[in-house]
């Protein structure tokens, strides 16, 4: 999960779907800096211990990169602007791994 819509008053945001049933390894991918409101990282928390059944999950954080116009578009922190290389370098090692 990349930049996850967290809160959401006009839908339905993914920490109020049936985490617990997810089985399956899991990545969640978040800016600290992300502007969006819907994506405010003070609620990545809430989002990671709804994972508990999981067998594995990880949290990358971002800082950085560049920040440009619309906080919910991809010139933003929101979409890891400048920071492509890292970012998929970092999820492509996460899944490659062995843990897995």
């Amino acid at each position: 999960m990349s930049s996850t819509i967290l809160v959401d008053e006009k839908g339905r945001p993914v920490p109020a779907m049936p985490l617990g049933k997810i089985r399956i390894p899991v990545l969640v991918v978040h800016h600290e800096q992300d502007g969006c409101p819907l994506c405010a990282f003070a609620n990545v928390p809430a989002l990671m211990a709804k994972l508990d059944n999981s067998p594995r999950k990880e949290l990358l954080v971002f800082k950085g990169g560049e920040n440009r116009g619309d906080p919910c578009e991809a010139l933003a922190y929101h979409g890891f602007n400048g920071l492509d290389l890292e970012v998929v370098t970092q999820i492509a090692g996460w899944i490659l791994s062995p843990q897995r």
